[in-house]
């Protein structure tokens, strides 16, 4: 089994929106995304999902994309991003999936050995910010979704390498470290997956880097050049 990840695919979501109003490589993405998938993923592979898959404000309108991702090869394993307004009752999404697609809140994912958990996670709070209030409570509340998460995987498959999946950056500024991690970097996980992060080429748009022995992986999609990164474990 290889493993694979990207994230922020910005599916239309039942509308017409055009992706390339944020510039013109983001023209035809998902074909592009689709035969670099194709050409590389195979029925027995693993490929994560961080987030931002639809621009759906409805789980019905989200369906066509998701089968759209269904449809291609390899098993996948999808967390919830911050334009994934669409992700609201977790039985009737997980009754909804095609049989390759795994949704993964407050809990893990194993399959072949590995262990995969995660939470969506949330900016760093600025104390300096009106929002601090708010966003200090979203961001204590994902971390306490990501240690259930971790905590179920350790609990379900002892022992098996365990990759993480935020869709927010885990690091507080640049590569500071950060509540998130720490949880990451305790929980003794080999690799760490996520994305949100476009056009800023300042900050490991489409990096990998080993910090606190994690590998990070950032796949923000138009970061890949719309191709999908392999994972080595």
């Amino acid at each position: 089994m290889r493993l694979f990840a990207i994230s922020d695919l910005h599916l239309p979501g039942g509308g017409a929106k055009a992706m390339d109003v944020f510039g013109p490589h983001w023209a035809g993405h998902f074909e592009k995304i689709k035969q670099d998938w194709l050409a590389r993923v195979s029925e027995r592979d693993l490929v994560l999902l961080p987030g931002d898959f639809s621009w759906a404000m409805r789980l019905t309108d989200a369906l066509p994309d998701l089968y759209a991702l269904g449809r291609l090869p390899g098993r996948k394993i999808l967390l919830r991003g911050n334009h994934d307004y669409w992700w609201n009752a977790l039985g009737q999404l997980r009754a909804a999936l095609p049989p390759s697609m795994m949704a993964l809140q407050n809990d893990a994912v194993i399959v072949d050995g590995l262990a995969v958990a995660g939470s969506r996670g949330w900016n760093y709070p600025d104390p300096s910010s009106p929002e601090f209030a708010e966003d200090d409570k979203i961001y204590k509340r994902e971390l306490i979704r990501l240690e259930l998460s971790i905590n179920d995987a350790k609990r379900r498959s002892p022992g098996s390498p365990l990759v993480v999946m935020t869709h927010y950056p885990p690091f507080r500024d640049r590569y500071e470290p950060s509540p998130v991690t720490g949880i990451i970097e305790g929980s003794g996980a080999v690799a760490a997956v996520y994305g949100h992060l476009h056009g800023e080429p300042g900050f490991s748009i489409g990096a990998s880097r080993l910090v606190g022995g994690v590998a990070y992986h950032q796949t923000s999609c138009d970061g890949l050049g719309f191709r999908l990164k392999e994972i080595k474990i």
